[in-house]
């Protein structure tokens, strides 16, 4: 008997109340969130105590695909170009050549412990050579997990940007194994055009988005999320349909709309984020849903195998010789090599060989959710002692509190900064128009205690102030240093220096 809606309705929502509040535990007990959310699958699966028996791929693949749409476009949005644009080059080649090399030297160790071909070996490396957008950007955004200088845009850039290779690598293979006769080099034409077409596709949506943003002023502003929701969906059908990576597409719409001026855009950066983590605990679920944990225990010895020589070898490798050309840190490698999360993408991908009825397809997948499982637990769990043991760990600023408040309206050119008066501060008891700030610079809220208002220019500033400041790219910078600096000492413009070095 099929169940009733409202038993699956009451089914989902608990499955997502439990895996928010999981979450809020995971946090605390330093646990990847992306764990959390297959155990809680898991569990309400078949062998599991709740029982709900799921064995759709296709279902699996449509809401892992779509939810990794979404992800990645949210992750490009809330990405700066300015931050990125120095470490684009060893990003791509990460992306591109790094998981290529990847996945040759997994195919190795394929062939050596399962003695399958060199195209089946090459089918599980593709699965599993590309990192997880999704645990890399709730790791790294972390205070625990905080990196310096170029290390965090690119690490998050190459995750971000690294599922159009693994996809594309994994349906070579497929293709390849279900057309014997088909030559290697007839992939590097299909692989060129996934690029190229998402790539102009993705910056030509993005640049219509925020033309659309800007321009349609709809009557409701509820209408705004909807609308970048149907367009990003857009984004990724229209690139598939032409042949072009969906992914990559969606990525760079993202990024650019995230780096234009657009109304609403502070409520939408909210809205996105949240469809961003609905979509994660919404695609781990259904994975936890699909596996099958006695499964699992037939490939422990190998998956261990396979996981450690992927942790310690095959990535650290490619990483060393891919960034070989850029006169990088040891430590920084060392480090890049280390964050090198596998999550859902591996497992929505390992669906793609059960689809297409490749013969070792179902031991493919249970090896790539175990290697992910100890992915999760090994990285997940250490990156930020491993950041502070190579030094490399810095601090992350707090989040926005009072520019939130204040929702969209900066114009491009100017910038919204928050800081808290920091103890001894050299401003401390002195009246705002005393303190001498940069022309043009302004502090437009103050938060005292619980109390938030607008100062004038007789407003005493005292120790703990939080301030919001509307300043401009070129007075940011010496605008922190009159308000944070401390008496008797000389202010620290090390950080700044390591930054633009």
């Amino acid at each position: 008997m099929q169940p009733s809606i409202e038993y699956i309705l009451l089914i989902i929502a608990v499955l997502i109340l439990v895996s928010i509040i999981a979450n809020k535990v995971s946090g605390r007990l330093g646990v990847p969130a992306l764990l959390i959310f297959l155990l809680v699958g898991m569990l309400a699966g078949s062998e599991g105590p709740g029982g709900i028996y799921f064995d759709d791929p296709w279902i699996a693949q449509l809401i892992g695909v779509s939810a990794l749409t979404y992800i990645l476009f949210s992750g490009g949005f809330d990405t700066r170009w300015s931050e990125v644009r120095p470490v684009l080059p060893q990003a791509v080649v990460l992306s591109t050549l790094g998981v290529f090399l990847t996945a040759l030297l997994m195919a190795g160790i394929a062939i050596v412990v399962f003695g399958v071909s060199l195209l089946e070996g090459f089918l599980l490396g593709a699965v599993v050579s590309s990192t997880d957008a999704a645990a890399v950007f709730s790791i790294l955004r972390t205070k625990r997990a905080s990196l310096k200088g170029s290390l965090r845009p690119l690490i998050e850039l190459e995750s971000a940007s690294n599922d159009p290779m693994a996809v594309f690598l994994t349906i070579g293979a497929i293709t390849l194994l279900l057309t014997p006769g088909l030559p290697v080099l007839a992939m590097i034409p299909l692989f060129i055009q996934q690029m190229v077409v998402g790539g102009l596709i993705g910056y030509g949506m993005g640049k219509g988005m925020v033309y659309l943003i800007n321009r349609l002023k709809l009557e409701f502003e509820g209408l705004y999320p909807v609308l970048t929701l149907t367009l990003v969906m857009m984004t990724y059908g229209v690139t598939a349909a032409l042949g072009g990576s969906g992914f990559l597409a969606v990525y760079i719409a993202g990024l650019v709309l995230g780096n234009s001026t657009v109304i609403h855009k502070n409520s939408l950066m909210r809205f996105h984020e949240g469809i961003a983590w609905l979509m994660q605990i919404t695609m781990f679920l259904t994975l936890g849903l699909l596996v099958f944990p006695s499964h699992l225990l037939s490939v422990v010895g190998s998956g261990i195998l396979t996981s450690l020589f992927l942790i310690f070898v095959a990535r650290p490798v490619s990483v060393f010789i891919t960034t070989s050309p850029w006169p990088m840190d040891l430590r920084d490698k060392v480090m890049v090599s280390w964050v090198g999360l596998r999550g859902a993408a591996p497992i929505v991908l390992a669906t793609f060989p059960l689809l297409a009825g490749i013969p070792q397809a179902d031991t493919i997948f249970n090896l790539v959710f175990f290697i992910v499982i100890t992915s999760s637990l090994l990285h997940g769990t250490s990156i930020p002692y491993v950041a502070r043991w190579l030094g490399v760990s810095a601090p992350i600023q707090d989040p926005p509190r009072l520019a939130m408040s204040l929702g969209d309206g900066c114009k491009s050119g100017n910038d919204l900064i928050e800081l808290t008066l920091p103890l001894e501060a050299e401003v401390m008891g002195k009246q705002i128009v005393d303190i001498g700030l940069p022309p043009g610079t302004l502090i437009i809220m103050i938060e005292k205690g619980s109390n938030r208002f607008v100062p004038c220019g007789s407003t005493i500033l005292e120790e703990g102030d939080h301030l919001l400041i509307l300043t401009n790219q070129i007075q940011a910078e010496q605008a922190r240093l009159i308000l944070s600096s401390v008496k008797h000492s000389t202010p620290d413009t090390s950080s700044k220096n390591r930054d633009e070095k």
